[in-house]
């Protein structure tokens, strides 16, 4: 079987025009960068607000494991199928970040016959969206620093300030960092860290707004810090707004191109969901609803997690309402959660996929009970997987309501989504109504102990006095009423990444708690998550090449 990247450069594309002409978007209203992939105008998209909306389905995942699940796959398979049965779909996805590209996780585009294409562009500089998130984050803070050096008029105390520097690598160097050394003429010394950009409150501001005002006034309202007296200082304080607005206003069009069967698919904006909410861009799935009749989208990592920050901020945020989830599985994944090794996971084993069942269990008790959505298990189908294997994942998941398909689309393309794209259909008719976790007007602390106890069924919700006081603080000034965006370990529902299957009465620590003003929402670090990734011992970076003119080793 050919490499995933040597499958996308055997695909014959079709021109970006074609693509769009198929959706009814006018070539006037493209920005192509090259001849496979080009921005949509906004103005042409707020030309289709009074259109109605298609089907919204959610693709999401159990626990990832090592073994894989295939989540993007599943998404860019399932709106092959969804176009092959002669359903109008557009698929929406997250832009990758450079460093999970050049780290261990790799891209987001997909793999085998169910990619987004060109993927080589996807997965590196792609239209340089995050580029200018970049540029937008760093400027803030080169203002912050600029305004300190020059008199300080605002009285920002250097101790307080929150706002990050980012970088769109894993470089563990950099987390903990010192500025403005060298003397007087560089500023004023201080602690300072970065993030990667895809944890970046600009990120979430670019993914969450809903034009071009809306993203001006959300940079506005970013608190960068605060003066010595404890009150707030905005980023509209240091009349940063209007020129990080300038340069994201070209980032902000979504960016459209197309799977290796030529079906048309938004890719744009791409925050982690362990750090930070997960989705793509409000805007790109949004106008995505007016353009299809259905619309396939993804949340990141397990739904205790990108499913959970889908449902509960972005769309109680935007209005958005999905007609049914997704949830991808594999059979060599759910006996790693039940304790199988690695190593011996081509092995049938009733006994470890029975223990690992729980973990998938919980992930459809969550999406159907607490949220109310309609749920069908997709299992990406090894050969492998035994008859016995299949029928026990069967009978267990039926227990809960909901039917299991095999899928087959990283070796068949659409062909092996065929009966998933049905069965998804079949889910969209069904009457439902999103439910949140909890309500806005909830304490911020009853927020994330819900969450804890209702999600990851957890015993307890723990914080030092200095946390407790920091939680105290953001409600007394005014944003009790945000949501809670968790950033903790993908592989567990608790906060320790060892911890397999569905795990219950642990507890969970709040390290750390960012306010993000734009964004709208708080961020509570739990465990020992890391919101500027490291590089693993042996970094996909070292199989990347260019071998006569021809990128090799990216997947």
């Amino acid at each position: 079987m050919a490499s995933d990247i040597e499958i996308a450069q055997a695909a014959t594309m079709a021109p970006i025009t074609s693509v769009a002409t198929r959706l009814g978007i006018p070539n006037e209203h493209l920005e192509p960068f090259g001849h496979y992939k080009a921005k949509v105008s906004l103005e042409y998209l707020d030309t289709l607000k009074d259109r109605p909306n298609g089907k919204l389905i959610l693709v999401t995942a159990i626990s990832p494991t090592p073994a894989g699940e295939g989540k993007t796959t599943t998404t860019v398979g399932l709106g092959d199928g969804l176009n092959r049965i002669g359903k109008k779909t557009l698929i929406c996805l997250r832009e990758p970040s450079l460093g999970p590209v050049f780290g261990m996780k790799g891209g987001a585009a997909g793999g085998g016959y169910a990619q987004v294409v060109p993927m080589e562009d996807i997965n590196l500089h792609f239209t340089g969206d995050f580029g200018a998130i970049q540029l937008a984050n760093n400027l803030l803070a080169a203002l912050i620093d600029n305004h300190i050096h020059h008199g300080n008029t605002l009285n920002i105390d250097v101790r307080r300030i929150t706002w990050k520097r980012v970088l769109d690598m894993n470089d563990r160097a950099l987390r903990d960092v010192v500025v403005s050394l060298g003397g007087p003429a560089n500023g004023y010394p201080r602690e300072d860290g970065f993030d990667i950009v895809v944890a970046s409150e600009i990120m979430a501001i670019f993914c969450l707004a809903t034009g071009l005002d809306d993203l001006k006034r959300r940079m506005g309202n970013i608190i960068i810090g605060y003066t010595r007296d404890q009150q707030p200082v905005r980023a509209r304080d240091l009349k940063a707004d209007g020129a990080m607005t300038v340069l994201l206003k070209d980032a902000l069009a979504p960016n459209l191109v197309q799977t290796l069967e030529n079906n048309p698919a938004f890719v744009h904006g791409g925050p982690f969901a362990n750090i930070a909410h997960g989705c793509n861009s409000v805007i790109a799935t949004s106008s995505a609803l007016k353009l299809a009749d259905y619309v396939v989208t993804e949340a990141g990592f397990g739904a205790d997690l990108g499913a959970e920050k889908f449902f509960d901020i972005k769309c109680r945020k935007s209005g958005l309402r999905p007609s049914a989830t997704v949830i991808v599985a594999t059979v060599r994944a759910l006996k790693y959660h039940g304790g199988q090794d690695l190593k011996t996971l081509t092995e049938e084993n009733l006994e470890a996929l029975d223990r690992g069942l729980v973990n998938l269990e919980r992930h459809i008790e969550n999406v159907t009970g607490i949220f109310g959505i309609p749920v069908v298990v997709s299992i990406n189908r090894f050969d492998s997987d035994t008859v016995a294997e299949i029928e026990l994942l069967r009978t267990r998941v039926a227990a809960l309501g909901a039917d299991v398909v095999l899928a087959t689309h990283w070796a068949d393309g659409s062909a092996g989504t065929e009966e998933l794209a049905h069965k998804v259909v079949e889910l969209c008719e069904r009457p439902s109504e999103l439910k949140f976790a909890y309500p806005d007007e909830m304490g911020l602390w009853d927020k994330i102990d819900t969450i804890a106890k209702r999600i990851y069924r957890a015993g307890e919700v723990t914080a030092s006095s200095k946390i407790r006081a920091q939680i105290a603080k953001l409600e007394a000034d005014g944003f009790g009423g945000f949501p809670v965006c968790v950033a903790k370990t993908q592989y567990s529902f608790s906060t320790d990444a060892a911890l397999r299957g569905a795990p219950s009465g642990h507890s969970i620590d709040i390290r750390e708690v960012r306010l993000s003003a734009g964004a709208e929402f708080i961020v509570m670090v739990c465990g020992d998550v890391m919101t500027m990734p490291g590089l693993p011992k042996v970094p996909s970076a070292e199989k990347i090449d260019l071998v006569d003119g021809k990128v090799v080793g990216l997947f």
